[in-house]
C-alpha cells in the first residue's frame, strides 16, 4: 500500500542512501508537488525550480521523516511554504493577484468552475487544520479511497468519510465568502478532476539527480530558495498547516510574549476612522496553532473580552488571566496578568494583519520586552490560526 511504500522508501534512502528508493518517491509525488507549485507561481519554469527545491529539502530531512505516514500532505505543505518564500523573494503578492483575478471573472456568465476556484484552492486547503488538510490531499489530490485515507490518518473508513465531508464543507464556506457559491459535491469533483497536472517528462529525472546530491549541482537561485524555505518551515513546522499565532506555552506562567497577528486584507487591521473596531476586538475568539520549540504539539488560545485562556497538549500546560493592549506603541504591546494556575505576568508585542499570527516568547522574568518576532535561543515562535 502506498503509505507503507513511502515510509519504507524514506527509511531505505535515509539509512542506505538508496538513490533508487528516492527516485521512486520523486516519481510517485512529483506531479502533486509540481501542480501545487505551478498554481502558486503561475509560471512553469518557476514551478520546476520550486519542485527541485522541495525534493532537495525532502532529501535533507529524510532521516527525520522516515516514519511519516502521510508524506503527500507533508510535501503539499512544504511546496506551499517554498512557493510562498519564492513569491516573497520576488516581491510578488499572491493574494492581490487572486483578488484581482476573481474580481474579473465573478460576473462573467458561463465561467467554468475550475478557473474560478483554481487561484484560491491551495490557500483554502492550507487554511484547514492538519488532519483535514491531510484528508483532502489524500482523497482528492492523490485519489485515494476512503479506506486508504483512514489508514493513513489512523482512523476507520467511516471516520475518514466524516472528516473528508467536514473538510469539504469548510472549503465550501471559504469559497462562498469569496463569491464562488458551490456545493461540496461540486468542489469534490472539480478538485479531483483538476488539482494535479502532469509535470514535464524530464523533470522527475532532473529533480532526482539534483536532490540526491543534496543540491550540490543546483543553481544559486535554487539554493537561495531552499535556504529561505527551510527557515520558514522551521518556524511553522507544520504539519500545518498551514497556520497562525497568538500565544505561547506558558505552563508555569513564566513567559514573555510577542504576538504577530494577520487579518484578512478586506478586514480593517486596526480601528479605522468610524469603524469602531480595535485590536482587542480582532483578537476575540478561539485560536489553534503550534510552537517551533515543540513542533509536534498543539496549543489553543481563547479570548473573550479581556479574558484570556491558554492550553497546550500537556494537561498541566495551561493558564487563565486578563490582558490589556497598548495600540499606540511601535511595535504594539500586550500585557497579560496570569490568575491561574499561579499568579504572574507576561509582557510582549504584537502586530495585527491577516488571519494568521506569529508569536515570539522569552522566558518569564526578563525585564526586556521582545523587539521583533525572530526566533532564537531565548525566543520561541508560534503559529496559530483563528478557528
Amino acid at each position: 500500500m502506498q503509505p507503507t511504500d513511502d515510509s519504507a522508501q524514506l527509511r531505505q534512502y535515509a539509512e542506505n542512501n538508496s538513490n533508487e528508493a528516492f527516485a521512486a518517491l520523486v516519481t510517485r509525488h512529483i506531479n502533486l508537488v509540481y501542480s501545487v507549485a505551478l498554481r502558486q507561481v503561475g509560471n512553469p519554469h518557476h514551478a520546476e525550480e520550486i519542485t527541485q527545491a522541495v525534493f532537495i529539502i525532502l532529501a535533507k530531512k529524510a532521516a527525520s521523516l522516515r516514519h511519516e505516514k502521510a508524506l503527500s500532505s507533508w510535501l503539499f505543505q512544504a511546496t506551499r511554504l517554498t512557493a510562498n518564500n519564492f513569491i516573497r523573494s520576488e516581491s510578488r503578492r499572491r493574494h492581490r493577484e487572486e483578488e484581482a483575478y476573481m474580481q474579473s471573472v465573478l460576473d462573467e456568465a458561463g465561467t467554468e468552475v475550475w478557473p474560478r476556484i483554481a487561484p484560491l484552492l491551495d490557500s483554502a486547503v492550507a487554511g484547514l487544520r492538519e488532519k483535514d488538510r491531510q484528508a483532502i490531499v489524500l482523497r482528492f489530490y492523490e485519489g485515494r479511497n476512503l479506506r486508504e485515507v483512514g489508514l493513513a490518518l489512523g482512523a476507520n473508513e467511516a471516520a475518514a468519510e466524516k472528516r473528508v465531508n467536514r473538510a469539504l464543507e469548510k472549503l465550501r464556506t471559504f469559497f462562498t465568502k469569496r463569491g464562488v457559491a458551490l456545493s461540496s459535491v461540486t468542489i469534490a469533483g472539480v478538485i479531483s478532476a483538476n488539482s494535479v497536472q502532469v509535470a514535464p517528462v524530464a523533470l522527475a529525472k532532473a529533480v532526482t539527480a539534483i536532490a540526491v546530491a543534496k543540491g550540490a549541482t543546483a543553481s544559486i537561485s535554487t539554493l537561495t530558495l531552499i535556504k529561505g524555505a527551510m527557515k520558514v518551515m522551521a518556524w511553522t513546522k507544520a504539519k500545518t498547516a498551514i497556520v497562525a499565532g497568538v500565544v505561547v506555552i506558558l505552563a508555569a506562567g513564566t513567559t514573555t510574549l510577542a504576538v504577530k497577528h494577520h487579518r484578512q486584507a478586506h478586514k480593517p487591521m486596526l480601528a479605522a476612522a468610524g469603524s469602531g473596531e480595535s485590536s482587542k476586538q480582532t483578537l476575540q475568539g478561539h485560536w489553534t496553532g503550534s510552537n517551533t520549540a515543540h513542533p509536534s504539539q498543539t496549543c489553543t488560545l481563547n479570548i473573550s473580552g479581556d479574558q484570556i485562556e491558554y492550553r497546550g497538549t500537556d494537561p498541566n500546560d495551561w493558564l487563565r488571566g486578563t490582558f490589556v493592549l497598548n495600540e499606540n506603541a511601535e511595535p504594539q504591546q500586550l500585557n497579560v496578568t496570569i490568575l491561574e494556575p499561579a499568579k504572574g505576568f507576561i509582557v510582549g508585542i504584537y502586530e495585527v494583519k491577516g488571519d494568521t499570527a506569529t508569536i515570539a516568547v522569552a522566558p518569564h522574568g526578563s525585564s526586556q520586552r521582545p523587539v521583533d518576532f525572530t526566533p532564537g535561543p531565548q525566543v520561541d515562535v508560534l503559529e496559530l490560526q483563528h478557528d
